[in-house]
């Protein structure tokens, strides 16, 4: 008995380790796939990005934790730089500009959208140093980097 008591006290941590492992990596992939519908939405209306994930159905899709992914349009739009005309008369910064997801000198990791997972915890704010932040599956450099927030 004391044999199979350290054996579990042993196992118990490593299989919970590959179980986030496992998760992280299908998040990684969720990402991807939701960054190449929103790639073929860009294309298919004039290099605009969606709104929300709603604009390509994909707001039903949780991340492996159970949390929707969230997304946040950071691109020029109507209401920032460029109006609906597109020739640059805007109304000035976008909106969204302030929420973006920001790396530990609180510059933007991306310019187009955020696409991310909370994590395990369920967690986030915007600077990546924060500590609910760690555990995130970000993209980043405008889809160069996907991976935990703590790699970036």
């Amino acid at each position: 008995m004391a044999i199979i008591g350290i054996l579990a006290t042993i196992a118990g941590p490593i299989y919970s380790d590959y179980i986030d492992r496992v998760r992280t990596v299908q998040a990684v992939r969720d990402i991807s796939t939701i960054s190449k519908s929103i790639a073929v939405y860009a294309a298919s209306n004039g290099d605009r990005y969606p709104d929300s994930l709603v604009e390509i159905n994909m707001d039903t899709m949780l991340d492996p934790w159970g949390n929707p992914y969230q997304y946040l349009n950071l691109s020029k739009s109507k209401n920032g730089n460029e109006n609906e005309n597109g020739n640059g008369k805007g109304k000035g910064q976008d909106t969204n500009v302030g929420k973006a997801r920001k790396d530990r000198n609180l510059v933007p990791i991306n310019s187009d959208y955020d696409l991310y997972s909370m994590g395990k915890d369920g967690a986030s704010v915007s600077p990546l140093t924060a500590k609910a932040s760690r555990d995130d599956i970000i993209r980043a450099n405008n889809g160069r980097f996907i991976g935990r927030a703590s790699d970036y």
